[in-house]
This record gives structure tokens, C-alpha cells and sequence, in this order.
């Protein structure tokens, strides 16, 4: 599939990193399904923005294995070089979201790009949670001094901001229990950024690894009850991803050339009647939102989340937010919101 890439010199160093890191993540998952006895493969999936004139992308994804039920390693570069109309110059990232089959294993999501305009300016925006559906303090502890420890400066604003931006209002309670968010960041110093970005990106990645080997090692078999509260805690996810998530809802809004790709974060099973549980919860207009969503799955609970159900979601989100643009405003935020989908007009 042929994609051209962006060509400003920052734009090709961070679609560097971000294939790196994705190939070190891949690697490392893969290594470590197979020193368990648990090989599980990740494919990849290549798809193209304006038939690659502007960019795109390649995924790699795995679903249903000894391991993990439902995994994604996004990469993606758009770009608008050609279009002089464009103020965006620029978008390059990786977002990964891994939700392992054992309930006592956590989830995690990794978040890094770098948006430029062309105008010059740019910014990195760096996430990652971690998100057990079954509580554990020492996992949470050794993420967060991971994180510390590769960004000691930026490391309070980071996790307040995180808290922030993945607190779910109407349930009052956060997404997962480990959050760190910078956004819009730019220091000054490109090459000290670059670094920060990376340093950030492996030490999530690893030290994910070693808590997931970990949990696998001692792993019991889990309890009915520990089964129940990882369908609530993925039901969870799927509400805050669809409902809250200002990264999905923008991807979604600026095009439908990687609906499934952008849908990757979802787990493979949701309850359907523990969602609508929550519609008299949501503020207008969103319960619409929400009882187009739980519409959107199958009438069973609980509900399998595949390919065909995320691109009727996708459609479901599109729509609910062009018919009703100012509800864009109620959703996550950290310190600042950047104007992603302008950029993009």
C-alpha cells in the first residue's frame, strides 16, 4: 500500500520514534506470550488516508489469544503537505491499548504524537494508564515510579492533569488507577522534547511488560467474582471511550478511513444492561449518545464487540456529534484542549 509521508525534518524524526517504540511494544508482548506458554501473534493492518495521498497508517493487532483477548499497536502519520489551505502540517502517533484475557492482569493505554503546524510550531501530547479491572497497589506503584523516573520534571503536572482528564463524572469515579497526560507540550528544547517522549514511551511499555509477566506467573484461576468485575471494569472502558474520550471522537470526526483502527481500544465483551443502567445518568444530549450506543450492540449481555459492531459504534459517534456539535465540549479535558479538529479543516 503506498502512503507518502510527511516531509519536515521533526515530522520524519517522530514518525521514527513512534515506529520504534511500537516495534519494541510489539516484541516485548510477543516474547513474553511465549516464555509463558501463551504464543500469541500480532498481524499487521495497513490502511491509507485519501488513498495514501495524505498519509495513514499501519496497526498491529491481535484478538482471542491465550494471553490477550483484544490488543492494538497503532502507528499513523497524516499529513496535508500538498494542501497549502491546511493550517495542520502534521500528525504522527502511536496509540496502543492492550486488555489481557485474565481478569487479575490490567489493561493499559500508551498515547504519543507529535502534532506541527505549518506555521512551525508543534506539540507532543504523551499518555499512559494503567487500567485493572481487579485493583493492585504494587502494580500501580511500579508503573508510576517508572513514570517518574523517566519524566521527574514533568511528573506532578503530568499525573494531576491525568486525573483529570480520566475521571468520569456521572459515575464519579476515574477510568483505570495510574494516569499521566501531558499535552500541548513543548519545552522549547526540541531535541530535550524528543527525548522526554521517548524516555516516557519505553518506560511505559516496559515496565507494562514485567506487570503483566508478573501477574500471569502467579496467576490462579480466577473466581467467578474476579471474571464479574472485569466485565463491569471493560464495561467501564467502553462507556468512558465512547462517551468521554476526546482523542477517539475527534479521530472519528476528521475522517472514516480508520474507523476500526481508531475503535481498536475497545474490549471484546461489554454488559449491555449495565450501560443502560447508566442513560438517566447522562447529561443532555449524551444519553441519546449512549442509548445509540448500547442500540449499536448486539441485544444480548454480554455483548461481543467485533469489527462489524465498531464500525456501526463509529457511526453511531460521528453522527451524534454532528448533529449535536456543542456537545464536543462536554467531553474529558485535561489543563488545555487542542483544536484537533480544526486543524484538520
Amino acid at each position: 500500500m503506498n502512503r507518502t509521508l510527511a516531509t519536515s525534518a521533526q515530522a520524519k524524526e517522530a514518525l521514527k520514534l513512534v515506529s520504534s517504540l511500537q516495534q519494541r511494544f510489539v516484541d516485548g508482548l510477543e516474547a513474553t506470550s511465549k516464555s509463558l506458554d501463551m504464543t500469541q501473534t500480532f498481524q499487521a493492518v495497513e490502511w491509507a488516508r485519501d488513498e495514501g495521498l495524505h498519509g495513514g497508517g499501519i496497526r498491529y493487532e491481535t484478538a482471542d489469544g491465550a494471553m490477550i483477548g483484544r490488543g492494538s499497536v497503532n502507528v499513523s502519520q497524516v499529513h496535508y503537505d500538498e494542501n497549502p489551505d491546511k493550517k495542520l502540517g502534521s500528525a504522527t502517533a502511536i496509540s496502543t491499548i492492550i486488555h489481557p484475557n485474565n481478569p487479575t492482569s490490567p489493561s493499559v493505554h500508551i498515547h504519543i504524537s507529535w502534532t506541527e503546524m505549518k506555521s512551525g510550531h508543534g506539540y507532543w501530547r504523551m499518555m499512559a494508564d494503567l487500567n485493572p479491572s481487579n485493583d493492585n497497589m504494587e502494580d500501580k506503584q511500579q508503573f508510576l515510579d517508572a513514570l517518574r523516573l523517566a519524566a521527574p520534571q514533568q511528573f506532578e503536572t503530568a499525573t494531576q492533569q491525568g486525573d483529570t482528564y480520566f475521571y468520569i463524572p456521572v459515575l464519579e469515579r476515574h477510568r483505570g488507577i495510574a494516569h499521566f497526560y501531558l499535552e500541548e507540550y513543548n519545552s522549547g528544547n526540541a531535541q530535550e522534547d524528543y527525548a522526554l517522549a521517548e524516555k516516557v514511551g519505553q518506560a511505559a511499555m516496559d515496565t507494562y511488560i514485567n506487570i503483566l509477566k508478573h501477574s500471569l506467573e502467579v496467576a490462579t484461576t480466577p473466581s467467578d467474582a474476579e471474571k464479574a468485575k472485569q466485565l463491569a471494569y471493560h464495561t467501564l472502558y467502553f462507556f468512558q471511550v465512547l462517551t468521554l474520550d476526546r482523542g477517539t471522537t475527534t479521530g472519528l470526526l476528521v475522517h472514516n478511513q480508520n474507523d476500526v483502527g481508531i475503535m481498536g481500544s475497545l474490549p471484546a465483551y461489554v454488559d449491555r444492561d449495565l450501560l443502560q443502567s447508566w442513560v438517566d445518568k447522562m447529561p443532555a444530549p449524551q444519553e441519546k449518545l449512549l442509548q445509540g450506543l448500547i442500540d449499536a450492540l448486539p441485544n444480548v449481555s454480554p455483548a461481543l464487540v467485533d469489527e462489524a459492531v465498531k464500525q456501526k459504534l463509529a457511526e453511531v459517534v460521528r453522527t451524534h456529534y454532528q448533529q449535536h456539535p456543542e456537545a464536543i465540549a462536554m467531553q474529558a479535558s485535561g489543563h488545555s484542549i487542542p483544536p484537533t479538529v480544526k486543524n484538520h479543516q
